[in-house]
C-alpha cells in the first residue's frame, strides 16, 4: 500500500517528455468479469431490498507480480490477501488468505516460492510448494517493497512507516543487514541490466539509482508528480507510474528523458511486466487491474470495481431524489440512490483533493465530513465545490463525527471511549461530551439535544444527553453494532456486524427487530472488524448499507 505513514488498517510532465496522448483513457470491460455479489434476505415484510452498487474483489489493491508461467499475482493489505488473476478472463481466486495473506509487494524467487511483505504486521512473509507461509524477517513496520537482484539476493525497503533499505536472509537464520537510511521513500523498485537498484522515491518525486552494496544513491530522473513504482521489461527499458497524475512513463536511465506511455485513472499503486512485455498496472481507488498498449496508450481493463472498501455512507436528499457519499479508504465519492452511479471525488494521493485514508463519511448541509480512523483526522469538504476547507488532527482513532448545527463537531473516539466536541480554529478547542463508552463508534442525531451512540465492544445503542453528558442504554446485547441511523419515524437501524443484520429498534422501549439477514458485512470472516459498516436513512425513509465484505451498497426500502 503506497499510503501515509500513520496509515493502520489500515496513496502533468515537464520539460523533457515526449508526448504521446494527453487524453485520459477509460479502461473498456471487455475481458473484465462480473462479481457475483450475494443476496441479502429480507424478513421484514414491509421492506423490500435491491444492490444499488454491485460488489468486487480486492479490498484496495496494490502490488502485483507474474511468476515463470506468466501468471499474475497481487496483493492486498486491508483484503489481507493474495490473490491469483487470471489476465485474460478477469478471474480472481484468494491465494493466500487473511490475516497471513497481507501483501503490499510480492515477488516470484529463483527458488519458486512467493515472497510478500505484510505492511502492517512488519513481516516479510514466503511460501512454498508445501503451502505453509513462513515469516523471514519481522519487526519492519511499513515494510513495503521487494526484488531480486541477479544474484538470487532479496532486498526490501521501509516506506512511510520507516523510511530504509535492507537485504534480506532467504534462511530467515541471519538479521536483516540495513544498507541505508533514510532514502525519501523507496518505493516499488526493480534492478537494471547493471545488476543496479532503480526505484522512486516517493517524498523526493524522483527515480533513482542505488549501490546495494554501498548503499550509495543517485538521482537519474526528475519532475514527477508521486512515483509509486517502476520495472524493467526484457530489453531493459524502464517504466514508472505516476500515482498522483495517473500517468504511465518510460524513463532512458542514461540520460532522464521521459517519454509519456499512457494517461489513465490517478490512484496507480504498482506496475508489473510479463514474459511478452506487456505492462498492466493497479488502481487503488477503483480495486482495478489494466493492461497498458504501449503503442496506443490504451487501457484494457483486466478486473475493476465499483468501490475499494465499502464502509462510510451518508446521505443527502435533495430536488433530484438522494445523493450518496462513500468514504472507501482509498477513495471518496458520490453514488446516485436511485440508478447506483458513481462518481470519484478523490482518490488516494492523486491530483486534487487530497484524502486521509476516510473509513466513514457524514453530510451537514453544504459540508461532507471523511473521518480518517488511521489518521486520527476529520476532514471537513466543501460539496459544492469539492474543496478542502478545513481539517481537525490528533484524535484518537475517531470512528465517526457529525457537525453541529453551530459549525463544532461531535467525533467519537474508539481508544479513549469518549464522544468529543471539537470546535474553533482546526478544532483545537475540545470539550469531553461523554466518556466511559466501550469503542464508541457511530453517531445518529435526535434534534439538537440528543446524539445516539454505537458502542462495539460493549454490544449496546446508548442515548447521551448533549447538555448533561447523561447516557442511557437504550438497546443492549447487540453483537458489535457499528453503523446506526434515524428513521423518519424515530426508529433506529443499526447494522449487526456480528449476526450481519440489520434491526430496528425502537428507542422507546428498547425492542430489537431484524429486518434484513445475511448481509455481506464483518470483514474479514470469522474475525474482528476491520472496517465499521455503516448505515444511512434518507427523508423518504430509503435505508443504504454498506456491505464491507463484498464492497457493496444494499438500498432498502419501504413497500
Amino acid at each position: 500500500m503506497k499510503g501515509r505513514k500513520h496509515l493502520v488498517f489500515f496513496i502533468s510532465l515537464i520539460l523533457g517528455v515526449v508526448v504521446l496522448q494527453y487524453s485520459i483513457f477509460t479502461p473498456n470491460s471487455v475481458c473484465a468479469r462480473s462479481f457475483r455479489t450475494s443476496i441479502p434476505t429480507v424478513v421484514d415484510p414491509g421492506y423490500e431490498v435491491q444492490i444499488l452498487i454491485p460488489g468486487c474483489n480486492f479490498h484496495g489493491i496494490h502490488g502485483i507480480t507474474f511468476d515463470n508461467q506468466d501468471n499474475l499475482y497481487a496483493g492486498s493489505v486491508v483484503g489481507q490477501s493474495t490473490y491469483h488473476v487470471d489476465t485474460n478472463t478477469g478471474d480472481v481466486k484468494v491465494f493466500i488468505g487473511p490475516p497471513n495473506g497481507m501483501a503490499d509487494d510480492l515477488e516470484f524467487g529463483p527458488d519458486g516460492r512467493v515472497y510478500y511483505t505484510s505492511f502492517l504486521l512488519g513481516k516479510l512473509h514466503c511460501k512454498g510448494a508445501d503451502g505453509k507461509a513462513v515469516v523471514l524477517a519481522e519487526g519492519l513496520p511499513g515494510i513495503n517493497s521487494l526484488a531480486f537482484n541477479k544474484e538470487g539476493r532479496l532486498f526490501a525497503t521501509q516506506v512511510f512507516m520507516g523510511d530504509a533499505l535492507y537485504e534480506i536472509d532467504l534462511t530467515g537464520g541471519k538479521k536483516t543487514r540495513k544498507i541505508a537510511d533514510p532514502l525519501g521513500g523507496l518505493n516499488g523498485f526493480d534492478f537494471g541490466p547493471d545488476n543496479k537498484l532503480y526505484g522512486p522515491l516517493w517524498f523526493k518525486k524522483v527515480i533513482a539509482r542505488v549501490d546495494v552494496e554501498t548503499g550509495q544513491v543517485e538521482t537519474i530522473a526528475t519532475g514527477f508528480k508521486t512515483p509509486a513504482a517502476v520495472n524493467f521489461d526484457s530489453k531493459g527499458n524502464l517504466y514508472v507510474v505516476d500515482t498522483a497524475a495517473g500517468e504511465v512513463i518510460q524513463v532512458d536511465v542514461k540520460t532522464g528523458q521521459k517519454t509519456l506511455i499512457a494517461k489513465v485513472h490517478p490512484a496507480i499503486d504498482n506496475l508489473a511486466v510479463d514474459s511478452k512485455d506487456r505492462i498492466f498496472i493497479t488502481n487503488m481507488a477503483r480495486n482495478g487491474i489494466y493492461e497498458i498498449d504501449k503503442k496506443t496508450g490504451k487501457a484494457r481493463t483486466v478486473v475493476e470495481g465499483k468501490l475499494s472498501c465499502a464502509n462510510g455512507v451518508a446521505v443527502s436528499t435533495g430536488q433530484d431524489g438522494d445523493t450518496l457519499y462513500l468514504a472507501n479508504v482509498f477513495s471518496y465519492a458520490v453514488a446516485d440512490g436511485f440508478t447506483g452511479e458513481i462518481s470519484y471525488l478523490a482518490g488516494a494521493h492523486a491530483e486534487g483533493l487530497q484524502i486521509h485514508y476516510p473509513v466513514t463519511v457524514s453530510v451537514h448541509g453544504n459540508e461532507v465530513l471523511l473521518i480518517g480512523t488511521s489518521t486520527g483526522t476529520v476532514q471537513i469538504i466543501d460539496r459544492l465545490t469539492n474543496q478542502e476547507k478545513t481539517t481537525f488532527h490528533r484524535f484518537k482513532s475517531p470512528g465517526h463525527a457529525l457537525m453541529m448545527d453551530d459549525g463544532s463537531l461531535l467525533v467519537t473516539e474508539m481508544d479513549t471511549g469518549k464522544i468529543i466536541n471539537a470546535r474553533g480554529k482546526r478544532g483545537r478547542e475540545r470539550k469531553v461530551i461523554a466518556e466511559g463508552l466501550a469503542s464508541p463508534a457511530y453517531l445518529a442525531m435526535d434534534g439538537n439535544e440528543v446524539v445516539y451512540v454505537t458502542e462495539m465492544v460493549k454490544g449496546a445503542v446508548t442515548r447521551v444527553n448533549l447538555a448533561s453528558g447523561e447516557k442511557k442504554t437504550i438497546a443492549s446485547g447487540l453483537r458489535v453494532p457499528a453503523g446506526i441511523a434515524v428513521l423518519p419515524d424515530g426508529k433506529l437501524v443499526v447494522v449487526e456486524v456480528g449476526t450481519r443484520q440489520l434491526v430496528k429498534i425502537n428507542p422507546s422501549s428498547g425492542t430489537v427487530t431484524p429486518m434484513v439477514t445475511n448481509l455481506a458485512v464483518g470483514f474479514p470472516p470469522g474475525g474482528p472488524p476491520a472496517l465499521m459498516p455503516g448505515v444511512a436513512a434518507s427523508k423518504s425513509g430509503a435505508i443504504y448499507v454498506a456491505g464491507d465484505i463484498e464492497n457493496v451498497i444494499y438500498k432498502i426500502t419501504p413497500k
